[in-house]
């Protein structure tokens, strides 16, 4: 199954993207709450390239990477990666209002897809107020 989450960006397309793609930007959006954080992040931003993301609690109870490979990179429209058997795409859209960035992404069987839409929902809302604090 997949899911999809979304959110709305006033800022240019060139400042959406590279907040996106930028390992210094993602230690500071990357998280779904505030008792989690990323420390440290890495981005090979091209087809087979790879990318990481090291998050952890605050509290520093638990931890985890995420990462995977790139698999089709066009820029400033389209990133798709492959994490383990599972699979995501970003898709970046201009609008009137800024930046519509949509991410679908496979549901995987631990937590409920309730659990996964609010994580993934809560990190893409903390990029978008990232990015606006940025301007």
């Amino acid at each position: 199954m997949k899911i999809t989450v979304e959110t709305m960006v006033a800022a240019p397309m060139e400042e959406v993207w590279r907040a996106y793609t930028t390992p210094e930007d993602i230690k500071r959006w990357n998280a779904a709450s505030d008792d989690w954080h990323t420390t440290a992040a890495s981005v090979d931003l091209r087809a087979g390239g790879a990318f990481s993301s090291r998050m952890e609690a605050k509290d520093g109870s638990m931890g985890f990477d995420f990462a995977g490979t790139y698999t089709n990179v066009v820029e400033h429209k389209l990133i798709e990666y492959a994490f383990g058997d599972r699979t995501a795409q970003v898709g970046f859209d201009n609008t009137p209002k800024g930046v519509q960035v949509r991410v679908t992404f496979d549901a995987e069987t631990t937590h409920s897809i309730e659990q996964q839409r609010d994580g993934w929902q809560a990190i893409l809302n903390n990029f978008a107020r990232h990015v606006e604090a940025k301007r």
